[in-house]
């Protein structure tokens, strides 16, 4: 059944956009749900945005709080850079999952119920005490109680599949429920469950039963009057996929490596939310691509600079503490000046802190996090599908100069998914490695006059013997030196080499006007919050411009010039101030912070209520 011939079968109802969560235990398949919708959803061309939430327990208690896991979704026909501020339908598989979501959710919107599990042990384990669903504490919502379990057991009471298993096909009801409330059509979900249970036909019949049942249930009853639809987004025109962060940051580096015509090698130690670049980077072996999972951080980051002395791309990737625990090598490699990229997703912390919840907390130990003058170049990504330039340049960077580069991600980002325009291979900036050859003009640390990067030589050139390490080095001749002059040269050297980057990348544009009483300045994953608030606030009549930093070390040229354009400098910030900090650190005015750690990104009220405050 296609989206076309159900909107015949109620009233439709056209909206420009719609936010759905979905809510319910771990086990519940959320995580799965979300996904299947996310992908049905830009296959009929939406625009869209998704964070997943899930605990950071492997398995916590069943029914409990701390169980919840959650998926949002925004899509539209126009364009989208957040996931949403708060859902317009709440689909809860259990009371912990309303109780946990509740109080995001504005009145009047629908709430979906799997009535079911509304039983007094699941209502004691959420903490209610008494059940929601037949008192007046919903009265402020639309509410629609479905009893999923029930109905789910009946469409597969043919099956052959246990209690136990049956249960499990809810979530896929749940998912054919809002399938049609939303007008979507059944085939993608369709086709992937016979593609993911192909060896298990049992499973094949039983999944895609629970989906239609869902499907015809919201159809045939009488709990909706009406569904809704939203019309395909304008995108520019060009071949489309949906990717998450993680998905983005690997092919970004495939991709570059392709361009450079290189091996690259990924060594690395898993860690929530970083393990599934790991993961995704093992299926590409086929593209001259090694993987590695060492036993520690150290080891993996180890292993990634031994790969770029053999004159391979080395790439390592973590987040927050792994990061801690590569500062030592991460100066060697800015020592011995080989190209190195660490990618870290960024999460909440300090120490372990909540490590499926998202953050940016690792800027000032991205600048600073090794002992002595040890510069690198600093990255960050500004959304999902905006990881894959931001690996690809990492990448581009990291070899050009002969230096580590760290590019900053961070949980939201490579968990989250939007839709993401193949480049042609014609639009990505050339990569080009060479490794010296010509025994007779070798000097290990002599200097491109340009990027001032020392020559890259593959150990084992005959006639190239040379030597680097972790002490200081003679300039020119890379012998062990310690004389304080020397020391003094290179260590300056060596931060000139990173500001050398500041005329190979894009200068800062600004959005609005380029001159008025107020910039809002962002990094990272905060670009689609503040670019959503600016451009609704300008378009309300307000004056206001907004500004994204992609390169932090070193900051774009002409920042010093954009800065001094404005009165007023608003930096939101997931931390407490660390942009703010370095930016009155380089440059005059009058920076004021915003700054949110709840281990979520911000949402575009917040950022709409503070422009407002800061204009009046």
């Amino acid at each position: 059944m296609t989206a076309e011939t159900a909107a015949k079968d109620k009233p439709t109802e056209l909206v420009d956009r719609a936010t759905i969560r979905f809510a319910g235990d771990s086990g519940d398949g959320i995580q799965l749900s979300g996904n299947q919708f996310t992908l049905t959803t830009a296959s009929v061309g939406n625009d869209l945005a998704t964070l997943p939430d899930f605990p950071a327990e492997i398995r916590a208690p069943a029914g409990t709080l701390p169980g919840v896991s959650s998926f949002q979704i925004s899509f539209s026909g126009s364009e989208v850079l957040t996931p949403g501020d708060e859902p317009d339908v709440l689909v809860a598989m259990n009371p912990a999952a309303l109780k946990a979501n509740l109080g995001e959710l504005p009145h009047g919107r629908i709430i979906v119920v799997n009535e079911d599990a509304f039983e007094p042990g699941n209502l004691k384990k959420a903490g209610f005490h008494e059940n929601p669903l037949e008192n007046d504490d919903l009265k402020a919502y639309r509410v629609v109680k479905v009893p999923m379990t029930t109905v789910t057991a009946e469409a597969l009471v043919d099956t052959k599949l246990s209690k136990k298993d049956v249960e499990r096909c809810k979530n896929f009801f749940a998912l054919g429920v809002v399938y049609w409330m939303y007008s979507r059509p059944l085939e993608p979900t369709l086709e992937w469950i016979g593609e993911k249970f192909a060896k298990k036909p049992e499973y094949v019949e039983a999944n895609s039963l629970a989906l239609k049942a869902g499907y015809n249930y919201a159809l045939t009853t009488e709990i909706f009057s009406a569904h809704f639809t939203v019309r395909k987004a304008k995108l520019k025109p060009g071949v489309y996929r949906n990717v998450t962060g993680t998905e983005a940051t690997v092919l970004g580096l495939l991709a570059a490596a392709e361009v450079a015509k290189t091996p690259l090698f990924y060594g690395s130690y898993p860690i929530t939310p970083a393990s599934d670049i790991l993961h995704e980077l093992a299926k590409y072996k086929h593209y001259n691509v090694k993987t590695f999972q060492a036993e520690d951080e150290i080891s993996a980051v180890g292993s990634a600079i031994g790969a770029s002395y053999g004159g391979h791309i080395g790439v390592t990737g973590t987040s927050g503490p792994g990061l801690s625990l590569k500062a030592e090598f991460i100066g060697l490699a800015v020592m011995v000046e080989l190209p190195l990229v660490i990618v870290d997703v960024q999460r909440a912390g300090p120490s372990t802190g909540m490590p499926t919840k998202t953050e940016q907390g690792d800027l000032l130990q991205a600048f600073f996090g090794r002992h002595g003058e040890s510069p690198v170049a600093v990255l960050a990504a500004a959304s999902s599908a905006d990881c894959f330039r931001m690996a690809y340049e990492a990448v581009r960077l990291a070899t050009k100069y002969m230096t580590p580069v760290i590019l900053l991600s961070d949980g939201y980002l490579t968990n989250g998914a939007e839709p993401w325009r193949i480049p042609n291979e014609s639009e990505l900036p050339p990569i080009q490695i060479s490794h010296l050859a010509d025994p007779d003009t070798y000097k290990p640390y002599e200097r491109d006059c340009l990027t001032f990067a020392r020559r890259w030589v593959v150990p084992g050139t005959p006639g190239m013997e040379h030597r680097v390490g972790g002490l200081e080095t003679e300039d020119i001749t890379g012998n062990v030196s310690y004389d304080p002059i020397n020391h003094d040269l290179m260590v300056r050297m060596r931060q000139a080499k990173i500001m050398r980057i500041a005329a190979d990348i894009p200068p800062v544009k600004v959005r609005g006007e380029e001159q008025g009483d107020l910039l809002v300045l962002g990094w990272g994953s905060t670009y689609g919050a503040i670019t959503t608030a600016v451009d609704q606030l300008r378009a309300a009549g307000h004056k206001v411009s907004s500004a994204h930093l992609r390169y932090l070390n070193p900051f774009p040229r002409n920042l010093g010039e954009v800065l001094a354009g404005f009165k007023t400098i608003l930096v939101p910030e997931i931390n407490l101030g660390q942009l703010r900090l370095l930016l009155r650190g380089k440059f005059d005015g009058n920076f004021i912070g915003y700054n949110r750690v709840e281990g979520r990104p911000f949402k575009v009220h917040e950022i709409e209520d503070k422009i407002k405050e800061l204009l009046r």
